[in-house]
């Protein structure tokens, strides 16, 4: 899985914004907000990867459980599934 072609992320002061641009904007309008945790995430997602993989690195990256990485990581591959923001 990894994000749509088209999507840009932007950091903003201390919060990160992505938004589509070309084509892809007529599709989504709007901006996504992420905390720095969700920025992590998003990058992580611009190559094609698994759900295990991202815990992997957030493991490395945030010292926390394998069950908590993948709980967060569920949490927000489900919400850009919803909003067609994933291939």
């Amino acid at each position: 899985m990894k994000i749509k072609k088209g999507f840009v992320l932007e950091k903003v002061g201390d919060s990160y914004l992505c938004c589509a641009t070309g084509k892809l904007a007529k599709e989504f309008s709007g901006f996504v907000r992420l905390n720095e945790t969700g920025a992590f995430i998003w990058n992580m997602l611009t190559v094609e990867t698994t759900k295990e993989e991202m815990a992997d690195k957030m493991i490395s990256e945030y010292d926390i459980s394998r069950e908590i990485a993948l709980k967060d990581i569920e949490v927000f591959v489900e919400n850009l599934e919803k909003n067609g923001i994933l291939e």
